[in-house]
């Protein structure tokens, strides 16, 4: 049996994790606190960004997704999930601001990120 972590509780684990590190992160919009879908931007505070997303692959783990590469526009993410929470008003979106690109996060990454 794998038991799924709430939504809301995942990130707040993130965002302290992220904060242990001596780095910045913020929760941009607040989704279903049971389910909601999580995407993850690092802002590496030169202009550009990557963007991930949390999904459960086949085996039932949760693992990430590389939606946007690290090097990526800061403005084409904004369009992104600005598209995606216009389609799922439940998204959860967290803003990691980290120079050296860090996502803080555990678990599988699907897609090249550096």
């Amino acid at each position: 049996m794998n038991l799924r972590l709430k939504s809301e509780l995942y990130v707040q684990a993130l965002v302290r994790r992220v904060q242990a590190a001596m780095s910045a992160a913020y929760v941009l919009a607040r989704g279903d606190k049971d389910a909601g879908g999580i995407y993850v931007r690092i802002n590496r505070l030169d202009g550009t960004v990557g963007v991930l997303n949390m999904f459960t692959d086949m085996e039932g783990a949760q693992s990430f997704r590389v939606i946007l590469p690290p090097g990526s526009d800061e403005a084409e993410s904004d369009a992104l999930i600005k598209r995606e929470m216009q389609r799922d008003p439940d998204l959860w979106v967290v803003d990691i601001e980290d120079a050296k690109g860090r996502h803080f996060l555990e678990g599988r990454i699907e897609g090249e990120w550096d």
